[in-house]
């Protein structure tokens, strides 16, 4: 009788463990990809749902048909973290995903410039202040939104040349290293992909028209309104393909088990929910992505 009762609250325990484990996509061989991801391709960015939402670039992945476009969105933030997108970087004779987080501070993503205050090197699309992000308008298309009122503007200077590539190092990839605020970032604690993230590129790996063997580099979705909307109002086509240069797949297993969805990593952990109170940080006296003059905390008013 204690034996079975001992099994029977084991597998309770085990149950409780298993509800509050995230989702994990199943497991494939890992590859050595050969053959480099596509340039970016040139598209708008749509309007901001509401308050909260960051934007997360669109990015090539790679699945079984080869390169398939993950259509950039607004991404309901966790409370006071900013999101550093994925890249791709040629390592060791390959091409490797190196996946995006959520974290206090914008980490190096390869000097890839993916707009939209992503310019190669930290973010300048806003900030968080007292559980509000302020939004740069300059950067983010906040047109029309009556609910948004914590807003400012502040020119953004591109400070590398702006260009297409996807990908560090290698033939033709950028030339990016970490600077030295990167660096300094880098041991901070990184939260992996929201679940609405990771259903944005589960979505874009099931839809044959975003594989850049038949979209040829200008995805006919390329930017949602929201994680997992595929059509309907808000969802936009690329307005232009940067050069594209078509290659048979080409990849070589090493027989070491990986994750499907290359933005789940052992080196994150699941997001929080956005309703999470921002973790502890210190910041300095004016951020760099913070304008000069501090927008007035009244929000009716807009800084200048």
């Amino acid at each position: 009788m204690r034996k079975t009762r001992l099994m029977y609250c084991c597998s309770l325990l085990f149950a409780a463990v298993m509800l509050v484990l995230p989702p994990t996509a199943p497991a494939q061989f890992a590859v050595a990809i050969t053959i480099a991801p596509p340039a970016l391709p040139l598209y708008e960015q749509p309007i901001c749902p509401g308050p909260g939402y960051l934007w997360a670039p669109g990015y090539w992945a790679w699945g079984p048909g080869g390169y398939y476009w993950v259509p950039g969105t607004w991404v309901l933030a966790p409370v006071g973290l900013l999101w550093t997108p994925g890249h791709w970087a040629w390592d060791d004779g390959a091409f490797v995903w190196n996946a995006g987080y959520w974290a206090p501070e914008v980490g190096f993503y390869g000097g890839i410039v993916y707009g939209f205050g992503y310019g190669g090197v930290g973010y300048e699309g806003g900030y968080w202040r007292d559980g509000a992000f302020f939004y740069n308008r300059s950067v983010n298309n906040i047109t029309n939104v009556t609910n948004i009122t914590y807003v400012y503007e502040k020119t953004v200077v591109n400070r590398i040349a702006v260009n297409n590539v996807s990908y560090n190092g290698g033939a033709g990839g950028t030339t990016a290293r970490p600077t030295a605020a990167e660096q300094a970032a880098a041991p901070a604690l990184h939260v992996g992909p929201t679940a609405a993230q990771i259903q944005q590129e589960n979505a874009a790996s099931s839809n044959h028209a975003l594989l850049a063997s038949v979209n040829h580099g200008k995805p006919t979705i390329a930017a949602t309104p929201k994680p997992g909307v595929f059509s309907g109002e808000g969802v936009l086509e690329a307005k232009a393909a940067a050069p594209y240069h078509p290659a048979a797949p080409a990849a070589a297993p090493r027989g070491m088990p990986a994750q499907t969805n290359p933005n789940q990593n052992k080196t994150t952990k699941p997001a929080e929910p956005a309703e999470a109170k921002p973790p502890e940080r210190r910041e300095p006296a004016n951020p760099p992505n913070k304008p000069a003059s501090q927008p007035p905390r009244k929000p009716e008013q807009s800084p200048n």
